[in-house]
């Protein structure tokens, strides 16, 4: 069953490349490597290390808070050290949930962000493919072997940073 698949991109793709001018572009390679890319790679580290710091400064309030309730628990009535977890419990929970909303929010951002630069690099494609009488453009990844001089990214990475060089996190 894989072999048929195998014989038949091949068989396809042999008769597109004696018809029709097909290369292929590493859209991974230009995210990481791009101005934008960068610039969107250094934000959102920047927002990663801010969440982890404020995450491990909740989590030392929590554990001190914890501490001190468990040094009480001689001390204090039995319902009083039941309200006093039972408050704990519940920071924990809002904690977590704080914690969750961060995580899921950057992930948010990053795929926004992401999704304008796959927007900002179809027409840039669009226009060298029209440049150059191409017919079909392919994303690196799905190819299994092909020519380094059907490799356009270079020259894709080069115009999109004169296009575009830094993009605002949302």
């Amino acid at each position: 069953n894989i072999l048929f698949y195998y014989f038949f991109f091949l068989i396809f793709f042999t008769k597109i490349s004696a018809q029709e001018k097909v290369v292929y572009v590493d859209i991974d390679f230009i995210m990481a490597n791009s101005k934008v890319g960068k610039n969107l790679s250094s934000q959102i580290e920047k927002i990663h290390k801010n969440n982890i710091s404020y995450f491990q400064k909740k989590e030392k309030e929590l554990k001190k808070e914890e501490e001190e309730i468990i040094k009480q628990k001689n001390i204090i009535n039995k319902e009083e050290f039941q309200k006093k977890i039972s408050e704990l419990r519940d920071k924990a929970n809002l904690y977590r949930a704080s914690r969750k909303e961060k995580i899921d929010k950057i992930t948010k951002q990053r795929l926004t962000a992401t999704a304008n630069i796959v927007n900002e690099l179809k027409p840039i494609l669009a226009e060298y493919a029209d440049k150059n009488s191409i017919s079909l453009i392919i994303q690196k990844k799905n190819i299994i072997i092909g020519k380094s001089n059907l490799d356009i990214t270079s020259e894709i990475l080069s115009l999109l940073d004169k296009k575009i060089s830094k993009i605002k996190l949302k």
